[in-house]
C-alpha cells in the first residue's frame, strides 16, 4: 500500500474514466462480445458454472477475513492469551471488508447511480436506455449496475493482500487483481456488468484499502499499535468472564440455601 501503488490506481481511474466517458459506446462494444444475437442473450449468464464461481468466490472471502472474527472472539474467551493476528490486521480486514464491498459499493453506488445492467438496456434486447458510466440519472431503481458488486469483494482481496510478507506482497497483489478481474470478467460475460463497473470496482475497492491502511498503520496521527486494539477487547472478555462467574456463584449460593 505505497504511493506506487496509489499513482498507478489514479492512472487507471484517470484513463477509463476519460476514455470511456468520451467514447462511452466502448461499453456495449465490449458487452457485445459475449452476446448471442440468434438468441438474444448472454450466453454465459445461463452456465450453471458461473453460479458455482460465484459461490467459490464468497467461500473464499469468507475464508480470508474469517481468522479476524476467530481472532476477536478468542481474545474475549481468553482475553490474557495472545489473538490469532494482530489487532491491526483484524481492525483493517473487517473495516475494508465491511466499508468497501458492503457499505460503498451495495449501500451507496448500487442503490444509488441508478445505471442499468446490460442485460437491462435496448441494445440487449432489455427495455431500459443505456447511460454512460459518470451519469447516475438512469432508470434503476436498486441494486443497480455502477459498481460491480461481487468483484468488489473479489478486488478487496488486495486488503489481505497488503498484510502479507514484503518478499511475497508482489505475488499476493498480483493474484488478488487476478482474481477480481476473473470474477469482474464473468460478470461481464453474463452481461451483469459493464467494464467500467468492474474497473472502477477496482479501483475503489484499492483507494479504499489504501486509505485505511494508511489510518491504522502508517499516517502518525492516526496511526495504531496492536496493544491500542487488542486492549479494550481484553478488558471486554475480562469483564464478560468475571460477569459469568459472580452469576455461577449467585446460582450455586441459591442451591446451597435451599438445600
Amino acid at each position: 500500500m505505497n504511493r506506487t501503488g496509489l499513482a498507478i490506481a489514479l492512472a487507471i481511474a484517470a484513463l477509463v474514466g476519460v476514455v470511456f466517458g468520451v467514447y462511452p459506446q466502448l461499453d456495449l462494444d465490449v458487452s457485445v462480445l459475449f452476446f448471442d444475437p440468434n438468441t438474444r442473450t448472454f450466453k454465459m449468464g445461463a452456465q450453471l458454472w458461473t453460479q458455482y464461481s460465484r459461490d467459490v468466490a464468497s467461500a473464499l472471502i469468507t475464508l480470508l477475513v474469517a481468522p479476524a472474527f476467530v481472532a476477536i472472539a478468542g481474545k474475549l474467551i481468553l482475553p490474557r492469551r495472545r489473538m490469532l493476528i494482530g489487532g491491526r490486521a483484524v481492525l483493517f480486514l473487517i473495516l475494508t471488508l465491511a466499508l468497501g464491498p458492503g457499505v460503498l459499493a451495495n449501500e451507496i453506488l448500487k442503490d444509488h447511480w441508478a445505471r442499468m445492467r446490460p442485460v437491462d438496456v435496448t441494445q440487449f434486447g432489455g427495455t431500459d436506455r443505456f447511460t454512460p458510466w459518470w451519469d447516475p440519472r438512469g432508470p434503476c431503481s436498486e441494486n443497480c449496475s455502477f459498481i460491480a458488486g461481487e468483484p468488489s469483494g473479489a478486488f478487496w482481496t488486495l486488503a489481505p493482500a497488503a498484510l502479507a510478507p514484503p518478499q511475497w506482497r508482489l505475488l499476493t497483489y498480483g493474484a488478488a487483481l487476478a482474481f477480481g478481474a476473473l470474477i469482474g470478467g464473468l460478470r461481464i460475460a453474463a452481461g451483469g456488468h459493464f467494464f467500467t463497473d468492474v474497473a472502477f470496482a477496482g479501483v475503489f475497492m484499492f483507494l479504499l484499502a489504501w486509505i485505511v491502511h494508511g489510518l491504522i498503520y502508517r499516517w502518525p496521527p492516526t496511526r495504531l499499535t496492536d496493544k491500542a486494539i487488542e486492549r479494550p477487547l481484553e478488558w471486554a472478555g475480562g469483564a464478560a468472564r468475571d460477569a459469568l462467574a459472580a452469576l455461577a456463584r449467585r446460582i450455586a449460593g441459591h442451591k446451597s440455601q435451599r438445600s
